[in-house]
């Protein structure tokens, strides 16, 4: 077993058959982690977005944060009780894609498609920079690397991914577990606190927000509509990571639109208490909080500003080390899950890029590798490229939370609203045709809670349109427009090469005449044993070609040809600027255009070698030359392969290697008498 091969085996694990992808299907206790993590995560950087957004005006204006809390946890459950009907509905894990595609078209459904993939995409880049963010409060020393740490981290999130949905699902449960485990036994304690009459105030409490220009004094309704509906829409980030579960449907254990379906309401529970509970301590804290490009709006209660170095903490930290001051184990203990648990957040789309992409990939909106699955029967090339296009992204903004968050939400916003339409329209099919009393009023009931979500989440979008679109959506939006192109070139390029492939009744004649061709560098074994299989194919003219770029080794080939009395005639291209492939090649045009119905038949032979460093010293001007070839009309290439001692040994090696017996080997039938 080569070097490459021994580090696979323990970065990723031992192959999986396919008959083993049933071993890998999720129980509800471990899909709530693996799918759930983001929605859950969230709970940690939306209640920062919304005391941000609010403190242009000042602290007062934390009087409205609780109401904000409940309008984003009445959408968050509605969102979650649309999709719901999503996943009884279409189980096979096409999610928003499938429902948008099968009711409202395909365009429809490329534009789901490409919202979501710029969603997965982002919401690994601001979980894994809102981690990192989150480690730097308590670890100074990644003050100023958290771009490069965050891209150590999404490497690390891809290795455990490559190695299968099951086995990443139980690494990531601990944490999640955990980091709901923290959260609440903040907020019941910090309530315990609270009615005791001993809940302290946070670090920040003693501070003063200096409002933004235009905001000083009594501002208008107008304005102060407009910052509760920006909060609001930074708060809607609670919801991003709800629609992944219906795209994982296949990955749940039977009866899995029902598991699904549970795992579902779980989230939305969970996610709204935690959210509720954090907001509400903040407030009752005194929290002061800002954008971190905004510190100098912070000063202290006599107005005197703060040191240069003020270190700005997060709200969840420091209202866990407000509410755990007689018990710091908590304190860390929560602040350790919340780093980590929005680092593993981005799990929840290393689990539904994949898997969108390998739909797409089967529908020929997306190459057809992103449909194969690994060694592990994970969609590696799908993991790969997420965390690729993660990093870019990670690096451009410099894992800044704030900056990267304003184009988050605005993708998964596009995804609700087309699912919800497409389901209404779904239920309104169904009902035309369905006569029993009691499923038309299941169905009247499902249409009913989509129609509403569909209310609920146009009016986010819009808000969320109106009050980030010059704050950076514009660039998600953009990003859908390009790869909503990129998805539908590569349809129209799978559309028209299927039209091109199609039998005619030209493709079953026999061409009139074979022209075989032996490209001869000089005399040897290859060249023999080119000639050799040449002869046996029978085409109709058969002849050597030697390239001359030097009159010496031409006369010398000739001698030699000559002495062998090798019965193939040797054709000399005479190339006066020393190149071989353009010769050659013109030399095949010439002889098709000379009959148009005939086949050229070029054969090459190549050296194999043992070693793949080897190969860089042979066969680079037959790679370039086939390269050439393959864009000619009626010539067809033949590589006629040589194998050297060295390719033997290899492959000796490679046959001891399968042969060997290992320990448990008899055990699992791998032997070759157990096969």
């Amino acid at each position: 077993m080569g070097v490459g091969n021994v580090s696979k085996r323990i970065l990723l694990g031992r192959k999986l058959r396919s008959s083993q992808l049933g071993e890998t299907l999720l129980p509800k206790r471990i899909a709530l982690p693996v799918f759930a993590s983001d929605a859950l995560s969230s709970v940690a950087y939306a209640p920062d977005e919304v005391f941000i957004m609010l403190s242009v005006a000042g602290a007062s204006a934390y009087a409205f944060s609780w109401k904000i809390a409940i309008a984003v946890a009445i959408v968050m459950l509605t969102v979650v009780a649309s999709y719901r009907q999503n996943v009884h509905a279409y189980p096979s894990g096409g999610g928003d894609y499938e429902v948008a595609k099968v009711n409202l078209g395909n365009n429809a459904g490329v534009t789901v498609a490409a919202a979501l993939l710029v969603d997965y995409v982002l919401t690994v880049a601001v979980s894994v920079s809102s981690g990192v963010q989150n480690a730097a409060s308590a670890i100074p020393v990644l003050s100023g690397h958290e771009a490069l740490v965050a891209c150590g981290l999404v490497i690390v999130l891809a290795a455990t991914n490559l190695r299968g949905v099951r086995e990443s699902g139980a690494f990531f449960a601990v944490p999640t577990y955990g980091f709901m485990l923290g959260v609440f036994g903040m907020a019941i304690y910090g309530a315990i606190r609270a009615a005791q009459g001993t809940l302290p105030d946070v670090e920040s409490a003693n501070l003063k927000i200096v409002p933004q220009h235009g905001y000083e004094g009594d501002i208008s309704q107008v304005a102060m509509i407009f910052l509760l509906a920006r909060a609001f829409s930074s708060g809607c980030a609670a919801l991003t990571g709800v629609e992944a579960i219906s795209n994982g449907v296949p990955a749940f254990r039977k009866p899995k639109s029902k598991n699904a379906a549970t795992t579902l309401f779980l989230l939305g529970a969970i996610a709204v208490t935690m959210m509720l509970s954090i907001i509400i301590l903040a407030r009752n804290m005194g929290l002061r909080y800002v954008d971190e490009r905004d510190l100098d709006r912070l000063t202290r209660g006599d107005g005197s500003p703060l040191p240069a170095n003020y270190d700005q903490h997060t709200v969840i930290a420091q209202i866990s080390r407000a509410v755990f001051s007689d018990f710091s184990p908590g304190f860390y203990f929560l602040v350790a899950m919340t780093g980590i648990i929005l680092i593993l957040a981005a799990n929840t789309a290393f689990n539904g890029f994949p898997v969108l992409g390998s739909i797409l990939a089967k529908d020929g909106f997306a190459p057809r590798q992103l449909g194969s699955r690994g060694d592990r029967l994970a969609y590696s090339n799908g993991i790969l490229i997420l965390a690729g296009f993660a990093m870019v992204l990670i690096l451009a903004f410099n894992a800044e939370t704030t900056r990267l968050i304003q184009l988050y939400i605005v993708g998964v916003f596009v995804s609700f609203n087309l699912s919800q339409l497409g389901m209404i329209r779904h239920w309104t099919r169904l009902l035309k045709t369905e006569k029993d009393p009691s499923v038309r009023r299941r169905m009247f009931r499902s249409r009913v809670i989509n129609t509403f979500g569909l209310a609920m989440t146009a009016v986010v979008f819009v808000v969320v349109l109106i009050t980030k679109f010059l704050a950076g959506a514009w660039i998600a939006i953009l990003a859908m427009v390009v790869f909503f192109v990129i998805l539908r070139s590569i349809r129209s390029h799978y559309d028209r090469v299927e039209e091109e492939l199609v039998i005619g009744d030209s493709d079953q004649m026999m061409p009139t005449r074979v022209h075989a061709i032996v490209l001869v560098s000089k005399l040897h074994k290859p060249t023999m044993r080119a000639l050799a299989y040449a002869k046996a194919s029978r085409p109709n003219i058969l002849e050597a070609v030697y390239v001359d770029t030097d009159g010496g080794k031409s006369n010398k080939l000739v001698d030699e040809w000559d002495a062998q009395r090798i019965d193939v005639p040797l054709k000399m291209l005479y190339s006066p600027y020393r190149e071989v492939i353009r010769p050659i090649v013109q030399y095949a045009v010439e002889i098709r255009e000379a009959n148009p119905r005939g086949v050229v038949a070029v054969y090459i032979p190549e050296y194999v070698v043992g070693r793949w460093w080897e190969q860089v010293l042979h066969n680079q001007t037959a790679l370039r030359l086939k390269g050439r070839l393959l864009f000619t009309p009626g010539v067809m290439v033949t590589s006629v392969p040589y194998q050297l001692r060295g390719a033997e040994e290899a492959k000796n090696r490679a046959d001891g290697e399968l042969q060997r017996v290992r320990p448990g080997d008899v055990r699992r039938g791998r032997t070759r008498t157990g096969r």
